[in-house]
């Protein structure tokens, strides 16, 4: 296992969350969320660099405030809710090669929205990959809470159900069976994604095809999307805060 590897954190925090305003620099606890993310990323025995991509002087200052890069902004064009990682990756990439010549030997993605993810469990993702050469990326997941085989469409034609699953791939009566008895299905759950850089421009795709399972606990996997959820996230701080 290579010991002098370019590990970069990308941590991507765009502007104009809809659904909680300002979120990636709203004080969770005792910081901004954006904060947890890169206190993760400086405790990873692998992480050489930490570089946020925003379209957002404000983000970018909270970011430098705890220990972050924010060299560039993210062009608005690419900023926006129906933009994709894959373009928020390749300019990051473009950027720092074009203006400080450096090629990182693999990426972990960090999210602002997840600030119960543990370094170890950072380090243990990249471990992962790092023994497996053959492999593009590790994507973090959790056991799903809620299971395909008990989710519906709706035909508003005819005002039915209709299995999302096909029939003929579920169990008999799946929708009436306890999970137990299910199979195990797993979610990304937006926490912790590590590729190699290669795999981003000769499979144009932040995952590739050979993917590396992380399976991570609830608590950890929680991320922020919702007023609800960061009300749920306060509990578990102000929780977390008395032990």
């Amino acid at each position: 296992m290579r010991n002098k590897l370019n590990i970069m954190c990308l941590i991507l925090a765009r502007a104009g969350s809809q659904r909680v305003p300002n979120k990636n620099i709203k004080i969770l606890g005792t910081r901004p969320l954006i904060a947890y993310a890169i206190e993760c990323a400086k405790k990873s025995k692998y992480v050489s660099r930490i570089i946020v991509s925003t379209d957002s002087d404000e983000i970018a200052g909270v970011a430098e405030k705890f220990g972050a890069e924010a060299p560039f902004r993210r062009p608005t064009q690419i900023s926006k809710a129906d933009s994709t990682e894959l373009d928020a990756f390749i300019h990051a990439l473009n950027w720092l090669k074009e203006n400080q010549n450096y090629v990182p030997d693999l990426i972990v993605k960090l999210f602002p929205t997840s600030p119960f993810r543990k370094a170890e469990s950072v380090d243990k993702a990249i471990e992962l990959l790092l023994a497996e050469p053959q492999a593009d990326s590790v994507r973090s997941v959790r056991l799903c809470s809620e299971h395909p085989h008990k989710m519906w469409t709706i035909d508003q034609k005819m005002n039915r159900l209709r299995s999302f699953i096909p029939l003929e791939e579920k169990r008999p009566e799946a929708h009436t069976l306890s999970y137990q008895v299910l199979p195990e299905v797993f979610v990304q759950n937006a926490c912790i994604d590590v590729v190699r850089t290669s795999v981003i421009f000769k499979k144009n795709s932040i995952t590739g095809t050979e993917i590396i399972p992380f399976v991570m606990e609830e608590v950890e996997s929680l991320d922020i999307n919702t007023p609800l959820d960061f009300k749920f996230a306060e509990l578990l701080m102000k929780e977390k805060l008395s032990l």
